[in-house]
């Protein structure tokens, strides 16, 4: 039988009438010929409530039994989907991430996907059952116990079972109907994309789009995953929702696809760095094992033998980046005159495949910025994205500038 996986996220499941609403579409798969594999998340809430429990428990929790907690969300509305198809006659059974196995590393809840045993499932299908309901973000260690793959989790989940079980395409079920080519709340003319490539999506995800996490998209392009997009609360259709593909199954796109923006950026300035061979390493060393998540890199042209280095990161690393600093300061390893922490500003990028044969693109987008007023702080690039950071209170308006600008509410 051809294989679908299909996953609801937590506003798709959220009421036992949404999961009678989820187990509807699978059924009308099943029905078309499918074996399924639903990838199921934890009920709207239920997760954030469960790390509340844990947190509420102490400040130092271990991380086996936090996962043994927040993923027992997953298994409730993995049973509730199985008993549901079931009183709908489609034969299904309810897994758990032991039982498939899904085996992880033993990084509790931040544990990546080593393998996915599929005879078990695989065994079950043969003996007729239609649909596995698997309980998604989270697995098993090689030492046997829970783990989690952190928030987002359940779309990796579903990406991981497409790529090992051969799956036709993998269905993200959420609470948008697609992929826009902005936030639809930020200008009313962003448009939903019928296609996007994976380089496009990756891009999108890990600049500030919310729709898909940015592990699931890695995967799916490089196991080739087609991955279709699209809202649990609109009839089904053919043409529903965006298609995530190669970009070989695209025929035409505009120059830029989307504008993507993250809110919660800020701007560290280590001043009067020494210029040395291997400073750069004595500063991101320390960062990348305080977990700071560095993105946008510039260091200043010396100056009698100092420089200026200034890095982009999460508001809330801040002061993980700042205790990093101070420390390896106090060990000698970097010497700094001060540092310097903007918390005000906010990332915009723009992302398109069309920018790796359209010169002049970059250009553009520094020209609409200056007409609308808006300083550059930072600017990154790569062969498909251009990404810049300003004060935060400009950020509305230089995503609508920009879309504007590269007409995004147009088709190619």
């Amino acid at each position: 039988m051809p294989l679908l996986v299909m996953k609801f996220g937590g506003t798709s499941v959220a009421t036992l009438d949404r999961i009678r609403r989820a187990a509807k579409r699978v059924g009308r798969e099943v029905a078309n010929g499918y074996d399924v594999i639903v990838i199921v998340s934890a009920m709207s809430g239920e997760t954030n409530k469960l790390v509340g429990f844990v947190e509420e428990t102490g400040q130092f929790y271990d991380a086996r039994e936090y996962d043994a907690v927040v993923s027992s969300g997953e298994n409730v509305t993995a049973g509730l989907m199985a008993l549901t198809l079931q009183e709908m006659d489609v034969p299904a059974r309810s897994w758990q991430g032991w039982q498939v196995p899904l085996v992880t590393t033993d990084a509790h809840a931040s544990a990546r996907i080593e393998e996915i045993r599929t005879e078990n499932i695989n065994g079950k299908f043969a003996e007729g059952m239609k649909v596995a309901v698997v309980a998604g973000f989270q697995g098993i260690s090689p030492e046997g116990r829970i783990t989690t793959l952190g928030r987002g989790g359940s779309d990796t989940t579903a990406v991981a079972f497409a790529a090992a079980f051969g799956a036709e395409r993998c269905d993200i079920y959420t609470d948008v109907d697609g992929v826009y080519t902005t936030d639809p709340r930020i200008t009313t003319k962003a448009r939903k994309l019928d296609r996007i490539s994976f380089e496009e999506m990756l891009e999108l995800a890990s600049l500030g789009a919310k729709v898909l996490q940015t592990r699931s998209v890695e995967l799916a392009m490089r196991y080739k995953v087609r991955l279709r997009v699209l809202s649990s609360f609109e009839e089904p259709s053919d043409d529903a929702g965006t298609l995530v593909c190669s970009e070989e199954e695209i025929m035409e796109s505009n120059v830029v696809a989307g504008v993507a923006y993250s809110r919660d950026e800020a701007k560290m300035t280590l001043q009067s760095v020494e210029d040395r061979p291997g400073i750069a390493a004595a500063i991101f060393g320390p960062l990348a094992e305080a977990g700071v998540n560095v993105d946008m890199i510039v260091q200043n042209i010396s100056d009698g033998g100092m420089t200026d280095m200034t890095f982009s990161c999460p508001v809330g690393e801040v002061a993980r980046a700042e205790k990093a600093m101070a420390d390896a300061k106090a060990a000698g390893d970097i010497g700094f005159a001060g540092l310097v922490a903007d918390t005000d500003v906010a990332k915009v990028s723009i992302v398109g495949i069309g920018m790796r044969s359209h010169a002049g693109v970059a250009a553009q987008m520094f020209q609409t910025l200056r007409d609308e007023g808006v300083n550059i702080k930072v600017i990154t690039t790569s062969e498909i994205k251009v990404s810049v950071l300003i004060d935060r209170k400009y950020m509305e308006l230089a995503v609508q500038a920009l879309h504007d600008a590269f007409g995004l509410e147009k088709a190619a």
